[in-house]
């Protein structure tokens, strides 16, 4: 069998060459020899033996006290690196709702290209981040296990799988290296010999090799070199050697007659990559049946085809060491859906929280150093505190709240991950599709306004930072306070795009090529019945009338989108601009307006003023301040050097559509469109508007078709809130 490896390493061209054409493996393409280079020499773009070199380095004991003396980052302990891992990935700050806001881009997953990334949860994760920094400075929570707490879907999987995906990514990098060492012994583990290699099995700090007599001198010395990249902390250096690495340190000092540094020369210093799939510094631990559960898979277990060769069970040579809270030693272990663990095993996660010590079967306890992170539903969390005998796991454990999304614009962007452009390419997916889906997930997350006067879709926009007359930023954080449960309940984004992949396969979908909002809504409520996370009729029923309540609120918006592509002929836009700011200057300065077809001064045209003006409310008590105000708004243009355009004010702008889909609508008769027979100039108007929605606002033919049916319904109907 060839080496295919090191014919790849080599360039060679092709890693087959050496079968004759009958001994190749069944299915093997006949290619011609250059596309074959071609691939390998593709493979080879992606490989680089400097990284691996350097980041498999090895090197004797007092090489690694250089690297220390140099790099004394190299011995931070599990919080430090963690937290150094999240702010390496970059932040961002900004200030929303009275609020300084740091967004850490490591929750965006950039490692992946945010195949993972958690969208909002902002300030769930400036707390998660504040208790690493706290750990980091050794203030206490280091010996607290972190639990994320919160409804199904809300992303507390995810972003404990982040941390650990930072963490790993930062271990290959310079900044976050980190070293363990190996024993060069005989066969037996003994000092006969240096032949066989036996790596510390918890992939321990090498500065534990140092006699405890001289520790604190060294970490002195490393910690005035040592300047912390974020925040402050000095380096600690805790605990001592596992039993195995200790049995052999201790075995060697003996034979050496308590000569340190010929035991030292037993000793290779290699640098580690944390790793889930390799289980190094990073473990994960999910919990089974009770009758399957057993605590040898936290703290390891005997190794039974080595006693007879070491005489004993209780020698630590004939002991594994690989329960995942020894392997994720100076990394992070993650303990899913931690408060359905057996109670013997929270036990266990008492020590190795608070004392950071575990105690394998026949050996005394063990130190560790690694971030303990578990998260849980509610009603485990429930069923914890009403339990008396869990107290003193409650008091080791700080719970940090993982809600639902309640701002519209990050639900969106959970949806737009799955069914946005870039993934789905063969079906259309039409405008407001998976806005309207989010919303109604919102909307079923947050509670009843308070307030006179504030519906739940107002509070929703309010929320996603729409100004609304009335409501400041201080209004925005009073509703926030007395509401501080608003994301703990309501639909999961689970459901949500179940239903959305439901509408994405069904048969009209496949027809037309296309997915749009009432097709997905329709999903949505028929899923109501059989959900088996509502178990009540009357959440039951609230959900499905706020799906009226979306419904109306998508109506408004395509009814606007029309008017806009209706009333989209800028020219038009632009006369009716000029015409209004004309009378509203004679006006303002007591003139005149010369009609241009008669040739003689007429009065400023009153109705017209008053048709654009109540588009946008203005009543006619307010007239003369609006008309004054824009005529202000002109003159301070003017002072700056700029033009006025008709686009440039924005309420004036509405205003200008409106009057103009106004004027337009019966000469373009949407109405006909519900009727079996439209003539060709309405036709031909048409289909210049719908060109408009397919440019403007991204539909397509079958969807712009679609919309305009609809809305053209509504005018049939005569309905009050269109005209």
């Amino acid at each position: 069998m060839p080496d295919f490896s090191s014919r790849l390493q080599s360039g060679g061209s092709d890693p087959f060459e050496r079968f004759a054409p009958a001994q190749r493996p069944a299915g093997e393409s006949q290619a011609p020899a250059p596309a074959r280079a071609d691939l390998a020499g593709l493979i080879d773009q992606h490989l680089d033996r400097r990284t691996f070199a350097t980041t498999h380095w090895e090197g004797s004991f007092f090489d690694y006290l250089e690297i220390a003396q140099s790099r004394p980052a190299v011995a931070r302990n599990a919080f430090q690196r963690l937290y150094d891992a999240v702010l390496s990935h970059g932040t961002e700050k900004y200030r929303q709702f009275k609020r300084d806001i740091i967004r850490y881009h490591v929750f965006s997953d950039p490692i992946a290209k945010g195949a993972d990334a958690t969208y909002g949860l902002v300030g769930a994760l400036m707390q998660l981040v504040d208790f690493l920094r706290s750990a980091a400075e050794g203030y206490g929570t280091d010996k607290r296990i972190l639990l994320l707490h919160g409804p199904v879907g809300s992303s507390k999987s995810t972003i404990a799988r982040l941390l650990k995906k930072g963490l790993e990514a930062y271990s290959r990098t310079d900044e976050g290296a980190l070293y363990s060492f190996t024993w060069t012994l005989d066969e037996h583990c003994g000092p006969g010999a240096k032949d066989h290699e036996f790596p510390c099995p918890m992939h321990e700090e090498p500065l534990l090799l140092v006699p405890r007599e001289a520790r604190a001198d060294i970490l002195a010395r490393l910690n005035e070199r040592y300047t912390p990249a974020h925040g402050g902390g000095r380096l600690r250096l805790v605990g001592e050697l596992d039993p195995f690495c200790r049995k052999v340190y201790a075995d060697l000092m003996r034979h050496y007659g308590g000569d340190w540094r010929q035991v030292m020369g037993h000793v290779k210093v290699r640098r580690i990559v944390l790793s889930e799939k390799d289980r190094v510094g990073i473990g994960t631990f999910q919990p089974k049946d009770e009758k399957n559960q057993d605590s040898t898979e936290l703290t390891g277990d005997i190794n039974y085809r080595k006693i007879a060769q070491f005489g004993s069970d209780s020698d630590p040579r004939a002991f594994n060491f690989d329960g995942e809270l020894n392997i994720a030693n100076r990394g992070i272990c993650e303990f899913i859906e931690v408060l359905k663990l057996d109670v013997a095993f929270l036990y266990d996660l008492l020590g190795a929280s608070q004392e950071h010590l575990i105690k394998p079967k026949k050996f005394a306890q063990t130190h560790i150093d690694e971030v303990i992170l578990g998260h849980t539903n509610e009603p485990e969390y429930k069923r914890l505190q009403s339990n008396e005998m869990m107290e003193a796991f409650r008091d080791r454990t700080i719970k940090i709240d993982v809600p639902y999304n309640i701002r519209l614009d990050d639900e969106i962007k959970i949806y737009q991950k799955d069914f946005g452009p870039q993934r789905v390419r063969n079906i259309h997916v039409a405008p407001h599709t998976l806005e309207v889906a989010a919303m109604w997930a919102v909307l079923s997350r947050l509670e009843e306004p308070k307030k006179a006067g504030l519906t739940l879709v107002q509070k929703m926009k309010l929320y996603n930072g729409k100004a609304i007359p009335g409501f400041t930023e201080e209004s925005i954080k009073e509703l926030k306070e007395e509401a501080p449960r608003e994301g703990m309940d309501g639909i999961s984004p689970r459901y949500v795009q179940d239903k959305i992949s439901n509408a994405m396969v069904s048969r009209q979908a496949l027809e037309d090529r296309c997915v749009n909002p009432f097709m997905v809504l329709n999903e949505l409520e028929e899923g109501l019945s059989h959900h088996s996370l509502l178990s009540d009729d009357e959440t039951r029923k609230r959900f499905k009338e706020l799906l009226s309540v979306v419904k109306e609120e998508y109506e408004d918006i395509i009814k606007g989108e029309v008017q806009r592509a209706i009333s989209a002929d800028e020219d038009a836009i632009r006369r009716l601009c000029g015409n209004y700011i004309e009378n509203v200057r004679a006006y303002t300065q007591k003139e005149k307006v010369k009609n241009k077809y008669t040739g003689k001064d007429e009065e400023p045209d009153e109705r017209l003023m008053r048709a654009i003006e109540e588009k946008i409310d203005i009543p006619d008590s307010r007239k003369d301040d609006f008309r004054q105000e824009i005529m202000n708004y002109i003159g301070a243009l003017a002072l700056d050097g700029r033009k006025f355009e008709y686009n440039t004010n924005a309420r004036l702008y509405r205003a200008l559509e409106l009057k103009l889909f106004e004027d337009q609508r019966d000469t373009i008769k949407l109405k006909n469109l519900v009727s079996s027979v439209v003539d060709d100039e309405t036709q031909a108007k048409i289909d210049v508007v719908k060109q408009r929605m397919i440019k403007q606002f991204g539909y397509n033919e079958t969807s712009a078709t679609d919309v305009l049916n609809y809305v053209a319904s509504i005018f049939a109907r005569g309905d009050s809130k269109s005209k």
